[in-house]
């Protein structure tokens, strides 16, 4: 105990003159003021940079939904708190994927795992831990079987703070090749107004030790309401994103996308070289909710035309259709796929009576 008392007067001896320095108790004064006048704002927090136009991208476009050929999945729902679930996928004429790949996927309010398998023996992992309320890491790998294509390995933290948010991320880093060689990605994005929130990201890439690294910056900007949301992405490249969505009523909500480049903005050479002035494409999309199944419909300045409907059959099937013109190309895609979730009555009734909690760290 004593020990312990002459520690603490000694700390405490040690540390007086910068504790009791007029200058620390002005600058501590400050930041209190500071965090106060933050908090009365009514600041919320304002997502990633990553996501910054999600409502147009994930919500009402279907550039990452699209498929084609034929598919069927069958899900299989072992457990719920904690989830996890097995699922089995075969597809035929689909583009960019294998005849049958095998799913597992666990999560917790800490944890979650995901693994799959497909039948070239490629493998995927993702492992993402919740740290703290705030912190997150997510690690993936990815083995593919193909000799041509490299392996990929990424790891990253967010952190999701009252007001902002800060996500570093780091793809095939190795410090084996004479120096630090890889991608390393860093984010910020600040909410300034209950409305706006501005941020920027930055990326650093080397390949190897014989090119010199490649440095590139963006500004994005985000402004919602609650009837619409803008948002806009300046790279340094001399490119522009900017989009807009709008919900036109309850089951009805639209955005436009448009991309702007600039070349020889950002590289003078690239400019002299007799590059492209400029390049730009306008996307329109559409999404309607009904009561068992959803539409969604895109149109873009190039001529390409895409629709996606899914479905509900009965609870457990669901069906998915995907179609694409490109008038330019005269090319026409067209994709269909069913999927299958079984689960035992007293999980489904499970999953009804859980209260709200943490939510998996996906």
């Amino acid at each position: 105990m004593e020990a312990t008392s002459s520690t603490t007067s000694t700390t405490s001896g040690f540390l007086s003159p910068v504790i009791s320095n007029p200058l620390f108790d002005r600058v501590r004064n400050t930041y209190r003021t500071f965090h106060e006048k933050r908090e009365s704002l009514g600041l919320s927090n304002p997502g990633t940079v990553e996501k910054i136009s999600k409502e147009v991208d994930q919500d009402v476009f279907l550039n990452n939904l699209a498929f084609t050929g034929v598919r069927a999945e069958f899900n299989k729902v072992i457990g719920v708190s904690p989830m996890f679930q097995l699922s089995h996928a075969f597809a035929m004429g689909a583009q960019g994927m294998p005849p049958y790949s095998y799913n597992a996927m666990y999560g917790s309010s800490k944890h979650f795992l995901q693994a799959t398998i497909d039948s070239d023996l490629a493998v995927n992992g993702r492992f993402n831990r919740r740290i703290t309320n705030a912190l997150v890491t997510k690690f993936s790998v990815n083995l593919p079987q193909d000799s041509m294509q490299q392996p990929m390995l990424q790891a990253e933290a967010d952190y999701n703070g009252a007001d902002f948010t800060a996500v570093v991320k780091s793809m095939n880093p190795s410090i084996f090749n004479g120096g630090l060689t890889g991608m390393v990605i860093g984010s910020y994005l600040q909410s300034v107004t209950p409305k706006l929130a501005l941020g920027m990201e930055g990326m650093w890439q080397r390949l190897d030790m014989q090119h010199p690294p490649d440095v590139m910056m963006s500004y994005v900007g985000r402004y919602k309401t609650r009837e619409w949301i803008a948002s806009a992405r300046v790279l340094g490249q001399g490119a522009v994103q900017a989009s807009f969505w709008k919900r036109l009523s309850e089951k009805v909500e639209a955005g436009a996308d448009l991309n702007l480049s600039f070349a020889g903005m950002g590289n003078p050479q690239a400019a002299m070289m007799g590059a492209p002035g400029k390049e730009g494409v306008a996307t329109f999309g559409v999404k309607y909710d009904f009561r068992a199944s959803s539409y969604r419909a895109q149109i873009d300045s190039q001529g390409k035309m895409g629709c996606l409907l899914e479905k509900s059959i009965a609870p457990p099937v669901r069906v998915t259709f995907s179609g694409e013109l490109d008038q330019w190309k005269q090319q026409v895609k067209v994709g269909l796929a069913v999927s299958i979730e079984s689960a035992d009555p007293e999980l489904m009734e499970q999953q009804q009576s859980m209260t709200e909690g943490p939510s998996i760290p996906f």
